[in-house]
């Protein structure tokens, strides 16, 4: 595989589950209503989770390839 290719699914990645976290987090601490998510604490942990994923695999999409 194409070093530029694995690197732009793992910014794609990382950008989409820091979106979807988000929403998740939102959701359970209760911001985002209109969802049986709403204010349910597990979401909140899963949402904070997803987020440092994200995070995780934005950081090893966006490095500088090795010389």
């Amino acid at each position: 595989m194409n070093s530029s290719l694995v690197r732009s699914i793992l910014t794609t990645l990382g950008v989409a589950a820091i979106v979807i976290g988000g929403v998740f987090t939102g959701q359970g601490a209760g911001l985002i209503p209109g969802s049986f998510m709403t204010g349910d604490p597990t979401w909140l942990v899963i949402g904070l989770i997803l987020v440092a994923v994200g995070v995780v695999l934005l950081v090893l999409g966006l490095r500088r390839p090795r010389r």
